[in-house]
């Protein structure tokens, strides 16, 4: 969600037909700065923040002992994910999104949500393609080059 936040982005993926949920743990410690969004507008833009229960928290910890190269935040966004039925987690975390793989946790990343404003028509071409062009010039933002600049191109093709 920082990366969308860099990119103005965040209010519109709110408004994609899913539920967003993030445990109250990474809304506290991890949700900085989104721009021109405040973090307490993700709220009543739609964002559900949830502390998980005495089970998930164990179930958490429990991950944080198996998996030591994911963070603590991290452990608690998988148990919730696996709390939730149909989750689908979205992460651009490699080892989180291995993990919850092996879990059977769909799984996608920022480009799937810039793929499904796209699919969905709530931002223009020009907003992700421009979105597209941040993500690559950035250095702070670790997506797969490749596929930024094949979206970048599809985007280009569309908009001329």
């Amino acid at each position: 969600m920082i990366d969308l936040g860099k990119s103005s982005l965040v209010r519109t993926m709110l408004q994609l037909p899913y539920a967003f949920v993030m445990p109250d743990v990474l809304f506290e410690d991890e949700l900085l700065d989104f721009g021109p969004v405040h973090k307490r507008d993700l709220l009543t833009l739609g964002l559900q923040v949830v502390e998980l229960d005495g089970e998930g928290t164990t179930r958490a910890y429990g991950h944080f002992a198996q998996y030591r190269r994911l963070t603590l935040n991290d452990c608690f966004a998988l148990a919730l994910a696996e709390q939730i039925e149909n989750c689908i987690l979205l992460t651009g975390d490699r080892t989180l999104r291995r993990t919850a793989a092996v879990r059977d946790i769909e799984v996608h990343g920022i480009l799937w949500v810039i793929d499904e404003l796209e699919r969905t028509h709530l931002a223009t071409l020009q907003q992700l393609y421009e979105a597209l062009r941040l993500f690559e010039e950035d250095d702070l933002v670790f997506l797969p080059q490749a596929e930024i600049r094949k979206r970048i191109r599809h985007f280009q093709r569309r908009l001329r």
